[in-house]
């Protein structure tokens, strides 16, 4: 069978039609629409449908997107991706033609709650309220993020035509700026394909990442999509020569079968090589094929087992790399059993047995999920995923970028399943410890829990669960949270009520601090009122009247420099503040806040402004760069291939600045390399020849360790850009015995 190719990534084109070619590229577009939604149609929806379409594309007939087009191709190309990709129906597609209407036009909630009635109208509402980023201040975006949420939480539909609304616009990206390319790409990475991957979403989820990557590390992209090119005329070959006798057993066995080779994400390859610290060719699956059974619902689980037997029969199974959904499905719905066994040549590869209905939630997620349930009995799993993440939104009260973090942890993360002593089964976030099972049974068990026996064992609260651990908790009438169960909970829920509990600690405490500060005040003369409170507060820089008051009941805080204060009538003036020398001046900050500002780094300007390389990834010139206005750091320069930078660019985009290198010999970087090689006599000597010797570069530091033969070594260098990095890396590959060197961020 033919392995499948990665997704075609469309680019946008120079628009250049004219107004008769226009009305006929909208109507093939409504047209493709139409014939996708066929089997779908009832009565009086294709009047419904045209009736949508004509009114979006009257609401945004003036409108063009920045590739030139017409901007009803964007509603009608997320109106597709909703029914072909996603699977969902006929109300949906209408949502998805009118999602922008209410934000960008001068059409209503209430013209569509009158065309379309009240649950269509809500819809559209809960996307128009998702869809409004505006960079005012910090945390904006992030609270944006908690808004998709109140909205997904109210009706799935929301977030699945929000994801395909994001698909479009990362698959037509190429026309944006780069700085926006960056914001957009990193929000993506950062919580959409997430969502995506939530949702049962993969294929979705996978080009979201794909096209990510292509924007914000596109070096790395092109090389392992050209990898892939090159290499598979080979892998289709092999993944043949694979399947041949697998194929051959299951016609024998009587089995109705498709099988093929399946697609390679590019992200996930790099993202094992990250990992794993592997090179391309020793990733697990660049070699892998997906088995989809036509098996009765009531077979399917025996059907599968069956298969795998044959197919353990034919290759040794990695027994460490069986994965088992059928037993456990997914909290997303997904369902399969995923196995690696060695093939021919000495190869692994990977191998996902399914049946049809499996298949179809695999790839269409939570639209095939629910056409599927038809009340089943067993408690839904997404509805308790719903409903676990009301709770959490019901008493969230920290700011957007913290909620968006626990989020992540809480909601995004893959699960473990844990059973109780009575053995019902519960579902965690990878990472969760005893506290956070306790926190999920009631929050008094939580909050009196003082250890855990798991399977038997006596363990600390703080202990790591895995699948399959049963958990009985340990609880005292006489324990309290503390502030140190916070970094080893990861749920959201056990994150809140620690958080409430603590709050209640500090209350009490803190009402001794009043009474402190009320003595003070009266001895310099001034009132205890709410408006001097408010003066010391913002003058010791506290975040609340209640962590002030705290303080300065445990002595954190002994108010000695209320003697600075003067105080007029009852009432206190804080002193001057002196200005740091080393602050930025806040005039540079609009210079380089203004739109479509470009900031050149090094060179002339580089006097003007203050900054400083990130020490997180330590950039050189000629990687690609953005800037981040810090506050009282002035401007910090990351790579756009930084760990920090998805956070930094999807919470704070507003603070993001352009920025290029300008070329200056001058001023050369330190950067490292690690190198792994062949323990070879001279080897330390023939390094150290190519870097100093043949290309003149300084060595800041050097360390080589060597292991039964093999060594490895750090070398920090002086370097003046990435071409001169390159040659370096290049020239120390080509040495005799020399297996890897690869770049890391010297400190």
């Amino acid at each position: 069978m033919e392995e499948q190719d990665i997704v075609a990534v469309p680019t946008t084109q120079k628009y250049n039609l004219n107004e008769e070619q226009e009305k006929k590229e909208i109507l093939r577009h409504y047209r493709a629409l139409l014939r996708a939604l066929r089997e779908k149609l009832k009565k009086g929806d294709k009047e419904l449908v045209r009736h949508a379409f004509e009114m979006a594309a009257d609401a945004h007939k003036t409108m063009r997107r920045k590739s030139g087009e017409p901007y009803i191709i964007h509603p009608l190309a997320v109106a597709m991706i909703c029914v072909e990709e996603i699977g969902l129906g006929v109300r949906s597609t209408i949502c998805a033609l009118l999602h922008d209407t209410v934000e960008d036009t001068d059409m209503t909630f209430e013209d569509v709650e009158r065309e379309f009635g009240h649950e269509i109208a809500r819809i559209v509402d809960g996307l128009t309220k998702i869809s409004t980023v505006i960079d005012n201040n910090t945390s904006q975006q992030a609270e944006n993020f908690k808004k998709i949420l109140l909205t997904l939480t109210d009706d799935p539909r929301v977030i699945l035509i929000k994801l395909a609304d994001r698909l479009h616009n990362m698959r037509t990206l190429d026309s944006m700026k780069r700085e926006k390319q960056l914001k957009v790409s990193s929000e993506t990475v950062w919580v959409y394909a997430p969502l995506a991957h939530r949702m049962g979403l993969y294929n979705i989820k996978t080009e979201l990442e794909d096209l990510s990557m292509k924007y914000m590390e596109p070096e790395t992209y092109k090389d392992i999509a050209r990898k892939l090119a090159e290499t598979k005329r080979e892998r289709t070959r092999y993944i043949n020569e694979f399947i041949r006798p697998v194929k051959e057993k299951l016609v024998a066995g009587g089995f109705d079968f498709e099988i093929h080779g399946r697609p390679k994400s590019i992200h996930s390859i790099w993202n094992k090589i990250k990992k794993k610290g592997v090179a391309f060719e020793e990733v697990y699956d660049l070699f892998a094929i997906r088995i989809i059974l036509n098996s009765p619902h009531a077979r399917e689980k025996e059907h599968c087992w069956k298969v795998y037997s044959i197919i353990t029969d034919e290759y040794t199974p990695s027994p460490e790399r069986l994965r088992d959904w059928l037993s456990n499905p997914k909290s997303n719905g997904y369902e399969a059993l995923h196995t690696t066994v060695m093939g021919p040549q000495g190869k692994w590869v990977e191998v996902q047995i399914r049946s049809k209905r499996m298949n179809e939630i695999a790839e269409k997620g939570l639209a095939a999920h629910y056409k599927y349930k038809e009340g089943s009995a067993d408690e839904d799993r997404f509805d308790k995923w719903f409903s676990q993440i009301r709770e959490v939104l019901n008493t969230q009260d920290t700011d957007g970028v913290d909620f968006l973090q626990d989020f992540k942890t809480s909601f995004l993360a893959e699960e473990i399943y844990v059973y109780t002593p009575k053995g019902d089964v519960k579902m965690l976030p990878i990472g969760s410890t005893a506290l956070d099972f306790a926190f999920s049974i009631h929050s008094a068990i939580g909050t009196k829990c003082i250890g855990a026996k798991i399977n038997h064992k006596l363990v600390p609260i703080s202990h790591k669960l895995r699948s399959g651990d049963q958990v009985e908790i340990i609880t005292s009438s006489k324990q309290k949270p503390s502030e140190d169960w916070l970094t080893f909970v990861v749920t959201a829920k056990a994150k809140n009520k620690i958080k409430d509990a603590l709050k209640e600690v500090k209350r009490t405490i803190a009402e001794e601090g009043k009474y402190i500060l009320q003595r003070k005040l009266e001895g310099v003369g001034a009132a205890y009122s709410q408006q001097n409170v408010d003066t010391l507060v913002a003058f010791y820089k506290f975040h609340s009247q209640l962590d002030f008051y705290y303080q300065v009941a445990v002595k954190a805080l002994d108010l000695k420099e209320l003697k600075e204060f003067q105080v007029l009538g009852d009432r206190l003036e804080p002193p001057k503040p002196q200005k740091p020398v080393h602050e930025i001046p806040a005039e540079i900050i609009p210079h380089y806040s203004k739109k479509d500002s470009e900031l050149i780094i090094f060179g002339e300007s580089s006097d003007k402004i203050m900054y400083t390389l990130a020490k997180c990834c330590n950039p050189i010139p000629g990687d690609d760069v953005f800037g981040f206005v810090s506050t009282g750091k002035g401007l910090i320069i990351h790579r756009t291939s930084c760990p920090n930078a998805p956070s930094l660019l999807s919470n704070y985009g507003h603070r993001v600045v352009k920025t290029k290198w300008a070329k200056n010999k001058a001023i050369s970087f330190l950067t490292g390399l690690k190198i792994i090689g062949m323990d070879d006599v001279g080897v330390v000597n023939k390094i150290t020849n190519v870097i100093s010797g043949d290309l003149k570069i300084n060595i800041a530091a050097l360390a080589i360790e060597s292991h039964d033969g093999l060594f490895e070594g750090t070398i920090k260098v002086f370097v003046h850009d990435k071409e001169e990095l390159e040659e370096l890396v290049e020239r120390l590959k080509m040495l005799k015995g020399i297996q890897t060197v690869d770049r890391f961020d010297a400190e």
